[in-house]
């Protein structure tokens, strides 16, 4: 009855600094932290980074990783832990500090169907010299556009609405609609992606099929 009452809870237990290393890593850590003796504190630090290390040995000589395991020991004592790193220790107020939000990066909601990657296109488009290549460049990104509205449309779409979009996203900079030009034909786009789904298709089928016939252990 009486080791009954004696034994150990987690929910009683301090709370782990990293879970991943387990309750002896950081009993040996509060271990080392207790050590009066700075010369023997500093040896017990070096033995418990071996330690550390040796979870990993591909990685345990890389330089990289060795900062690594040194902030990682200071985090394990609540950086109570005072010995010679090898490395500048890594304060606790710099690794609480939290991160700068990140901005959204669609800067045109209305048309996300377009992707990024399209306005990026444009802007490039809208800095070139006019000519030929300006011209190529612009029937590219129209072009590019039609497949992109129709790969989230299975509907068919007018060239003209592409030429609006375009002029609104490059702020009527580039407008195709005056020079009569014709993008390829929307039942193209369509043909290909059903070719092209139609592929993927019948590799998995054939895979599926190949498999039938083995033996499973």
């Amino acid at each position: 009855m009486n080791s009954v009452d004696n034994l150990e809870y987690n929910t009683e237990r301090p709370k782990l600094h990293i879970p991943e290393y387990g309750r002896h890593f950081q009993k040996m850590v509060d271990h080392a932290v207790s050590i009066e003796d700075r010369e023997e504190r500093n040896k017990v630090a070096k033995s418990i980074i071996s330690v550390m290390g040796n979870l990993q040995p591909h990685l345990r000589d890389v330089p990289d990783f060795q900062h690594k395991l040194w902030d990682q020991l200071f985090i394990m004592s609540d950086f109570k832990l005072d010995v010679d790193s090898p490395f500048p220790i890594t304060s606790k107020e710099t690794l609480q500090q939290r991160p700068e939000p990140l901005e959204y990066p669609q800067n045109h909601p209305k048309y996300r169907f377009y992707g990024n990657n399209i306005k990026r296109m444009i802007d490039v488009a809208i800095k070139w010299e006019e000519g030929d290549m300006r011209s190529g460049l612009e029937y590219a990104i129209a072009n590019h556009m039609k497949k992109c509205y129709l790969n989230w449309n299975k509907d068919t779409v007018e060239d003209q609405a592409i030429f609006a979009h375009l002029k609104e996203l490059s702020d009527g900079q580039i407008d195709l609609a005056p020079r009569g030009e014709n993008l390829t034909d929307s039942g193209q786009f369509l043909k290909n992606r059903l070719a092209k789904s139609n592929r993927n298709g019948g590799s998995n089928k054939k895979g599926q099929r190949n498999n039938r016939g083995k033996k499973r252990y």
